[in-house]
């Protein structure tokens, strides 16, 4: 019984202690950019489109050692099955970021 309170009792102080040590979030002035991705997310209405433009600059000590952008292309209001709404247009809608 004894041992049970005693694993108990390390368990918990164990638990505690590694609730205490979180990661600090660095700020965006603090990271390294000599050597980092860019990544810039633009939507741009042209009339009835909408352009959702992608652009990556890569750094390496200092240097950037690639760039690209990418273009994808959408109705403003797109036809769906609940038909054009006018009122929603793709060049509001929210970016959901993903990294992996």
């Amino acid at each position: 019984m004894n041992a049970i309170k005693y694993l108990f009792g390390v368990l918990s102080v164990s638990l505690l202690a590694s609730c205490g040590s979180t990661q600090k979030e660095q700020t965006l002035e603090q990271l390294d950019k000599k050597s980092a991705r860019e990544v810039t997310l633009k939507t741009v209405t042209l009339g009835d489109t909408v352009l959702h433009i992608t652009t990556q600059h890569i750094w390496y000590n200092g240097e950037q050692i690639a760039s690209k952008s990418d273009t994808l292309k959408t109705l403003a209001a797109p036809n769906t099955w609940d038909g054009v709404d006018s009122t929603k247009t793709l060049s509001k809608v929210p970016i959901y970021v993903t990294v992996q």
